[in-house]
């Protein structure tokens, strides 16, 4: 019996999957649990149109985040941040991605969220630093980051 899977099932197939099962098994336990319904032309139809459009919409987003990289990897796209420094250009506290971000939406309107920021750890010292910002899957953006003594 082919039936086409509403949720992931451990080891039989994943959400969206055309698949052929036992009867007794997919009346019995898949369709039961509304893991998996009949694969019927409408059906497959329905599902065939659902990821035509999650691909569509997939793409859109791989555009926007290229975009979205060459404004942050434009070269008057510096984050400016002041913070208190000691003597030697060691700053008392630390930058961390949630201020970058901040910054980032105060000087240049670009809302980033804090965890797309990927610090290996805050920032704690003067100067320009380049900071990877993870866009998407496979797109990944550079920032510079200024801090300058207050």
């Amino acid at each position: 019996m082919q039936v086409i899977f509403l949720e992931d099932v451990r080891g039989k197939g994943k959400r969206g999957e055309i698949k052929k099962m036992p009867a007794g098994y997919a009346q019995n336990y898949l369709f039961k649990n509304q893991l998996a319904e009949p694969a019927t032309k409408a059906a497959i139809s329905r599902v065939k149109a659902q990821q035509k459009h999650a691909e569509e919409h997939a793409e859109e987003e791989l555009a926007n985040s290229q975009q979205l990289k060459t404004k942050l990897e434009n070269e008057q796209t510096v984050v400016e941040l002041t913070a208190k420094a000691g003597q030697d250009g060691r700053l008392f506290g630390s930058i961390t991605n949630k201020q970058i971000a901040q910054v980032l939406a105060k000087q240049f309107q670009i809302k980033l969220d804090k965890r797309k920021i990927e610090l290996a750890e805050p920032i704690k010292t003067m100067g320009y630093t380049n900071v990877p910002v993870k866009l998407h899957p496979q797109v990944t953006a550079t920032i510079r980051v200024h801090v300058a003594e207050k």
